[in-house]
Order: structure tokens, then C-alpha cells, then sequence
């Protein structure tokens, strides 16, 4: 299959084209002209790099490539900024005229990267069939506004509502890797909301099931989570017994309200395509350990 890929070069992105040039598929990479292709993937003859931007994509080149899928995955995900950021109606804007064009050079099936939390957030876990959609952020919102234009166009497409992904290549500030750096220079970590319960789901994983969803041709919106809610506790205490600091973690008392406090997903529906995830939560986060470990000074 030739899939092109938005978001190439960021943390999803990478660990999607590495999976797919893995598994035999070429891939048309959108690559901004200050970027620079990341070294895993620079060398493979099966990866073409694109050279622009989703606000001006270099069509002539994308048509030559000739995609049949795309794996829409650019956007703003800064931590502490893209939630309320307004760079997220400009992605809607850009997002929508990127899918439209795709579609008239001849894309025939476009999946894209949605979030979690444009449900209703509940006590138990999240369905694409019975929860509702209620986003409270621009984040949220605007990643809803583009999957109904894209509805209303009667467009062909999957919507992967991605839940909380880790592994290798996030950024510092996400919380697992803010954690372990702090450990690694042996400073006291003191857990704000130890009980904010999440659906972690380590990024090979992600890239699997957005894989997944373009190989089976899968249409509609699926969830991509395991299943299965981790506590900020429990992400803490592992890593702080991982890396032998356990005494360091500690919890702020009384701890603070989380909006998001409990958001799991019902995975049922991308488990019935066939994915099943491949790395526990101990095995991604030393995975997390090993490779903040080469990246922290020394």
C-alpha cells in the first residue's frame, strides 16, 4: 500500500512509518522544508519525503506518488499550550482542504488522529457507540468539527480517537518523561492528582492500530487504547521502583480534582479488527527509561 503520511516526523508519526516500512508498505512523508528526515528512517528506499507544509502541500509531488491512503496525524500537541491554543481552528481549516484535495487527486481512504476527550468524560469506559460527545477544549473541539465536515462531505474515512500515548520520542513534559527525568536527577516528585486514571497505551502500539485501521480498510470512528486504566500512582510508582528511587515519589494531600480524571477506553471495536497490543506497561515504560536515560545529560 502507498500511504501518505501528515505528521511524519512527530512522536506518532515516526513509530507509524517505521511499522509500515517494516511491514512491506511505501510511504509519502509531508516534511516541513526546515525539517530534517529522522535518522531511523532517512536511509529507507521505501520512504519518499515530501517536502511542505499542510498549508501548502507540494501536490505535484504527492500526485506523482499516487497515495491510495493517508494518515492524517499532524496537528498542535504542545504540552501546557495545545489544549486552549487557537493554532487548533487553523488545523481544522488546513486539515479540511488537505483531506479534500487528497480526495480529488485520488485517495481513497483517509484515517485520522482524534482524541479521547472529545467525549463526555464518565465514570466508566468511553464507547464510540453510547458515550456522548461533549468537548470542553479547543483541542477537542476543533478535531470534532473536522470529523463532521468531513461527515457531511460524505467523505470515505476512519476517526481514531487516540487515548494517552508513551514510549520513546515524546515530549519532555508529557508526564511519564517528566517523572523519570526528575528520578534520574534524584529530585522529589509530588504526585497532584495520584488518582487521575488514564488509558495509557505505549506508541508502537498506536502505530500498530492505526496501521491496522488502513490495512483492514476500516471505516467509522474505533478508540485506540488497550482497554485498561492506569493511575498516575501507579505510573509513578513503577518508574520510581524501575529506576530505584522509590522513596522520591510522594502525593500532594489533599491531592487536586482531575477534569479528566477517569478516561478509559472501550476497545472492544479495534480489537475486533484484529489488533491485540504487543508491549505491557513495564515493558514501555523501561523501553521510556532507557531512552530518556541516552538523551539526559550526564
Amino acid at each position: 500500500m502507498r500511504i501518505l503520511v501528515t505528521g511524519a516526523t512527530g512522536f506518532i508519526g515516526r513509530a507509524f512509518c517505521k511499522l509500515a516500512l517494516e511491514k512491506g508498505h511505501e510511504v509519502g512523508a509531508l516534511l516541513l522544508p526546515s525539517e530534517t528526515p529522522p535518522v531511523q528512517l532517512h536511509e529507507n528506499s521505501k520512504i519518499i519525503w515530501l517536502r511542505g507544509s499542510l498549508e501548502a502541500p507540494p501536490w505535484p509531488e504527492v500526485n506523482a506518488f499516487q497515495p491510495q491512503s493517508c494518515l492524517h496525524l499532524a496537528w498542535i500537541a504542545t504540552p501546557g499550550i495545545y489544549l486552549e491554543s487557537p493554532a487548533n481552528e487553523d488545523f481544522f481549516n488546513t486539515s479540511l482542504t488537505f483531506a479534500t484535495q487528497a480526495r480529488a487527486i485520488g485517495v481513497k481512504h483517509f484515517c485520522v488522529a482524534g482524541t479521547c476527550i472529545e467525549y463526555r468524560i464518565v465514570d466508566g469506559l468511553l464507547s464510540e457507540i453510547r458515550t456522548p460527545i461533549e468537548p470542553t477544549t479547543r483541542y477537542a473541539k476543533w478535531k470534532n468539527e473536522l470529523r463532521l465536515a468531513l461527515e457531511t462531505q460524505n467523505f470515505p474515512f476512519a476517526w481514531g480517537r487516540v487515548f494517552y500515548p508513551y514510549g520513546p520520542g515524546e515530549h519532555p513534559e508529557r508526564l511519564c518523561s517528566s517523572i523519570i527525568s526528575k528520578l534520574a536527577q534524584r529530585e522529589q516528585v509530588i504526585l497532584k492528582t495520584p488518582g487521575s486514571t488514564k488509558d495509557y497505551i505505549y506508541v508502537d502500539d498506536v502505530a500498530s492500530a492505526f496501521l491496522k485501521i488502513l490495512e483492514t480498510h476500516f471505516l467509522g470512528i474505533v478508540n485506540i487504547g488497550t482497554g485498561v486504566g492506569v493511575s498516575v500512582r501507579e505510573i509513578a510508582s513503577n518508574i520510581g521502583h524501575l529506576m530505584g528511587t522509590p522513596e522520591l515519589v510522594s502525593e500532594l494531600k489533599p491531592a487536586r480534582n482531575d477534569a479528566f480524571g477517569n478516561v478509559v477506553a472501550d476497545a472492544g471495536r479495534l480489537r475486533g479488527l484484529g489488533w491485540q497490543p504487543t508491549s505491557t506497561l513495564l515493558e514501555g515504560l523501561q523501553n521510556l527509561i532507557a531512552s530518556r536515560s541516552r538523551a539526559l545529560p550526564t
